[in-house]
């Protein structure tokens, strides 16, 4: 079983429920940046509902590459967008019950130089992983020399990798999955069906909100983070 996605910045849960399922997951670092997407950006629940946090990026053309899209610089500042990521982060979930557990390694990603995007969700992936307890291959579509766009990526992919499943999300690869193709390769199109959990979150008066970055899970939850998600349910 492969699934593949673009990298996000600090993802929900159902993003690293694909990586939790698959026997091995392929980071799409080499195709075409979407801007107004979740590359970049991510929500986070505060005390007048939600909000984005948001790393500044350059725009030099539509045809720039995952991996090529840089951090855009801004002078030091109280709001630098590193400093108020740590200060929407300890302002908002300092009171959240494992917030110490994890404010160490947060503050070090925040407070290092970062160039590239792509390292810096990267890092924060890996991070998360190891925090949710999903220890899963993953390997970036340069490194295997996957080439193509939509069905023909997933097909080049699935060849090189030898899958005979494809784990797909159900939003955009609705729309443009032939299905009928990667079968004609020997491969089975498997859709996710991710059953969002609720769980104890800051500000209850405002109820439960889903599809935060998986990090709200992580500051509330902590070690028990990954039974209550139930990513990957057991494989």
């Amino acid at each position: 079983m492969v699934a593949a996605h673009q990298p996000g910045y600090l993802p929900w849960l159902g993003w690293f429920d694909k990586v939790a399922r698959a026997d091995l997951f392929v980071l799409l670092d080499d195709v075409q940046y979407e801007h107004q997407n979740f590359q970049n950006r991510n929500r986070f629940k505060v005390n007048n509902g939600v909000c984005w946090l948001t790393v500044p990026v350059e725009h030099r053309g539509r045809d720039e590459r995952v991996r090529e899209k840089r951090i855009a610089a801004q002078p030091p500042s109280r709001n630098h967008w590193q400093r108020r990521t740590l200060r929407t982060l300890a302002l908002h979930y300092g009171r959240a019950p494992h917030y110490r557990r994890y404010a160490d390694e947060l503050e070090e990603v925040f407070h290092r130089r970062w160039e590239r995007l792509f390292d810096l969700d990267l890092h924060l992936i890996r991070l998360c992983l190891r925090w949710l307890g999903i220890a899963k291959t993953v390997v970036l579509s340069s490194e295997i020399g996957a080439r193509g766009q939509k069905t023909d990526l997933i097909r080049d992919i699935c060849r090189r990798t030898g899958a005979r499943f494809y784990y797909s999300g159900c939003g955009g690869s609705r729309a443009y999955l032939d299905v009928d193709a990667l079968r004609g390769d020997g491969v089975e199109t498997v859709w996710q069906r991710y059953a969002h959990p609720v769980y104890p979150q800051r500000y209850p008066a405002l109820g439960f909100v889903p599809r935060l970055s998986a990090l709200d899970l992580i500051l509330n939850c902590g070690p028990e983070s990954a039974r209550v998600a139930r990513l990957g349910d057991g494989r």
